[in-house]
Parts: structure tokens; C-alpha cells; sequence
């Protein structure tokens, strides 16, 4: 069978409807001095196809299906070994918008993220400047009348894994994010019908660098109360494909 030239695809290449999902791996350490590798990616594929695969592949044939979480968890040692010691994290991409890391630093503990949209208008304009000012620094962002954004956004949650806590799981996530985010803002003017972005009350201008301050801040809030164990670690937001911002950074 000939090699596969698509490098976006598995290997071998799919056929049919099968599961498909990502692997990631984040490692750290010195060039060697010879090659200047440091390590060779053979290396590392070869040892996620032996190591990491085989107990996802049984987990994911499995009714009920175990956690993604313990079976990474219990994988992660010697997937470390087999890569002397250079192994930072993994993260198992579950679908384009939703995976789970674990960092060989913190193996009871995983970053749980998932990406989320709600779909709202702006409009840039500060009282600190004037409206000349604020037409040549802001564009077409200062319309009068505001501009409409798809916003999409991603939290990053630190969960433990351990029989003292309940483990947040990706639905209880959505919730969250659902009550303290998209219920809140979805279809909405944010400097008209939000206090978080209307200045008159206090808010702040609804740029992307205070939209994600503001829906940390939120969710932070609300995990406080749902999901106490869990610690919200950053959240991403963005504006465009093409324009992003993270808090805390």
C-alpha cells in the first residue's frame, strides 16, 4: 500500500466513518550537540503509537467509556520514560474546539478546554478622546451605530483528579459558561444592554482585550460557586479568526 502524502490525514489514512482525534506533545530540553535535535519526532511519534494510542483506541471501544482523563493519567509515566524525561504535556484533541491536557508536573491535575460562540455588537469609542480622535484611532470600529462580531471563546480549567472532588466534566462546563457568558451577552449591544460594557455604569470599553478580562472574570465567579474545586486557568477570546486576546496573559 502506497504512503499516505496527506499530512493532515492519519496514518494509514482513514476509510469510512471512524472516530478521529489528535494528539499533541509538548517537550523541552536541549539540542544535542551532534544532531541538534532535541528529540527526534520519529522518536515521539513512535512512542504515541505504542504508548498513548493502544489504551485510548480500548477506551474509546469501551461501553461505558472511561474517562479520557484516567486513561492519560495512567499512560503518562511511561510515555515520559520512553522519551527520557523530555515529555512537558500532552494534550489529547478530542474534536477541533475541545481537549484535555496533562502536564508530567502535575499528573492528578488536567487543563480542561472547549471553545464557545455567542454572537453580539460593539462599538469603540472613548469619552478620553475626541470624535476626530476617536475615528482615526478606532476606523470603522467607532460606526455610530456599532458593528457585529461572532465572538468565539475558550476557557482553560485546571481539574483534580481525585476521589476528593467531583470531576467538572465538559457538560458541567457548558453550563457554566452558559449561565456566567452566553445568556448574558448573546445577540445583545454590549455598550447598550450590558453593565460590564456600558460606560455610563461602570463598564469598560468592549475591546478584545477587555471582553476576555471580563468573561474570565465571569466564569471565574460562577465556577467559584458550581464547581469550587476547579480553577480557571486563562480565557481566550476572540473577535475575528484573526484577532485574539488572552487573560491573564
Amino acid at each position: 500500500m502506497a504512503a499516505s502524502t496527506n499530512g493532515f490525514a492519519g496514518k494509514p489514512s482513514m476509510q469510512g466513518i471512524v472516530p478521529h482525534g489528535e494528539v499533541e506533545v509538548s517537550c523541552v530540553g536541549d539540542p544535542d550537540p551532534v544532531v541538534n535535535y532535541v528529540l527526534d519526532i520519529k522518536d515521539i511519534d513512535d512512542a504515541v503509537r505504542t504508548i498513548l494510542l493502544p489504551p485510548l483506541a480500548a477506551a474509546a471501544a469501551n461501553s461505558p467509556q472511561p474517562p479520557v482523563a484516567d486513561v492519560l493519567r495512567a499512560s503518562l509515566a511511561p510515555f515520559r520514560d520512553r522519551l527520557h524525561g523530555r515529555v512537558e504535556s500532552v494534550t489529547i484533541r478530542l474534536t477541533p474546539t475541545h481537549s484535555i491536557t496533562m502536564t508530567t508536573a502535575s499528573p492528578h491535575r488536567v487543563l480542561l478546554r472547549q471553545q464557545f460562540d455567542f454572537a453580539a455588537a460593539h462599538r469603540l469609542h472613548t469619552p478620553m478622546l475626541s470624535d476626530e480622535e476617536n475615528r482615526r484611532r478606532y476606523g470603522k470600529c467607532n460606526n455610530p451605530r456599532g458593528h457585529g462580531h461572532n465572538y468565539r471563546f475558550e476557557p482553560c480549567v485546571e481539574v483534580p483528579l481525585d476521589d476528593a472532588h467531583v470531576p467538572l466534566s465538559l457538560r458541567d462546563l457548558e453550563s457554566a459558561c452558559k449561565r456566567a457568558i452566553i445568556d448574558r451577552f448573546d445577540h445583545t449591544h454590549l455598550n447598550e444592554d450590558t453593565v460590564e460594557f456600558n460606560l455610563d455604569r461602570g463598564g469598560v470599553i468592549p475591546t478584545i482585550e477587555n471582553i476576555s478580562r471580563v468573561l474570565f472574570d465571569l466564569l471565574q465567579r460562577d465556577l467559584a460557586s458550581s464547581a469550587p474545586h476547579a480553577r480557571l486557568v486563562s480565557m481566550t477570546a476572540w473577535e475575528t479568526d484573526r484577532t485574539s486576546a488572552t487573560y491573564p496573559a
